[in-house]
């Protein structure tokens, strides 16, 4: 009964230009890109191992009172909306950041207000 770790999210200005750079640094490559300009790279084996991905986020500039890098997290062991129960009784809220409500994932707070986001599952559940 657990989540992991699976995207650790950073914003920048310019994806191309980290992606390069921490590709080289940790060996990863490119998974995917999407049509904002953002980037996701990660082990050569792709999405769902060891290791997290790294999700270049294209922002413009920083948004004031916001961290540049926040977690993205997956359930292990169940559904998506079975963790989000699990972690809304941990003490988790939801966070409103702007959300449409046609995402597939939960932007969430932990209890001392620092925001991540709960992924529907990439992977099945065990």
């Amino acid at each position: 009964m657990a989540c992991r770790i699976s995207e650790l999210v950073l914003g920048c200005r310019e994806p191309e230009v980290l992606a390069r750079f921490w590709c080289e640094v940790l060996d990863f490559v490119v998974l995917g890109r999407e049509d904002d300009g953002s980037i996701e790279i990660g082990p050569r084996e792709g999405f769902g191992g060891a290791q997290p991905t790294l999700f270049l986020s294209r922002r413009e500039a920083p948004e004031p009172g916001k961290p540049r890098l926040h977690i993205d997290v997956n359930a292990t062991d169940r559904g998506q909306e079975a963790e989000l129960e699990r972690l809304l009784a941990l003490g988790a809220r939801p966070a409103d950041i702007g959300q449409t409500g046609e995402e597939s994932w939960h932007v969430l707070a932990d209890p001392e207000g620092n925001e991540f986001c709960l992924l529907k599952a990439r992977l099945n559940p065990l």
